[in-house]
């Protein structure tokens, strides 16, 4: 599904010139649960960025369900971001106006399904998520866990093929923490590829494999403990 070779970004100011990324080569099987770490300012957020279409890599391929988009335009990210991508964030990134349904909901106005077909598909997210009897809720209105159910249900409305989870439950208490990564295993076993950024070990052994970066470099690549080894 992701196919990355010498991936290379450089953030640039007039007077500095950062590489956060350097000649990485990253390879996701479709259905594959990969799990990202290393130290902050590895670039482990950029490299999610970059194959999540929020960003353009400075050098290098990038190739997404056989799709060369190391070089696309923003239009062009985007088209394939909304038709494929799901994205789970630290913070959530809920919209304090907007009820739990509103929220899960906006994906689909983006592809501009009719508003029949999307309360369909925003009560089976909701239901899926066991966050449904909060659909008339408001953000700050729900625990953090709740919130993340809400933005889980979000990711995953429009059915996407790849979810790309940054720092999941790094926002989390233990109990909600370990819900989410159990939901995060249901649908990968489902079939949806899923890479993760995470510095918590106990998180990363949900995954297939490891992938460790160091100072925009892959370190070490490896096989994860399963949650079923544990």
């Amino acid at each position: 599904m992701i196919n990355a070779v010498n991936l290379t970004k450089v953030f640039r100011t007039e007077e500095v010139e950062t590489t956060a990324l350097n000649d990485v080569d990253l390879h996701v099987k479709d259905g594959e649960f990969v799990a990202i770490m290393g130290p902050s300012g590895c670039g482990k957020s950029t490299l999610l960025n970059i194959i999540g279409l929020l960003d353009n890599p400075t050098d290098g391929s990038l190739k997404i369900n056989d799709i060369e988009v190391a070089k696309f335009t923003e239009k062009q990210r985007t088209n394939i971001r909304k038709n494929t991508i799901g994205f789970v964030f630290q913070s959530f990134n809920l919209i304090d106006e907007l009820t739990v349904f509103e929220n899960v909901e906006l994906p689909l106005l983006y592809q501009k399904i009719p508003a029949s077909e999307r309360k369909v598909q925003v009560e089976k997210a909701l239901e899926r998520m066991d966050i449904a009897h909060r659909r008339n809720h408001y953000p700050q209105q729900l625990s953090g866990g709740q919130q993340q159910r809400v933005a889980i249900a979000r990711a995953v409305v429009s059915n996407p093929k790849l979810i790309l989870a940054d720092e999941p439950t790094g926002n989390l208490d233990s109990n909600n923490g370990k819900e989410v990564m159990d939901l995060l295993q249901e649908l990968n076993h489902e079939g949806t590829t899923i890479v993760m950024v995470t510095h918590s070990p106990s998180d990363a052994k949900y995954a297939h494999r490891l992938v460790r970066l160091f100072d925009g470099k892959i370190s070490m690549e490896q096989p994860a403990v399963t949650f079923a080894e544990l």
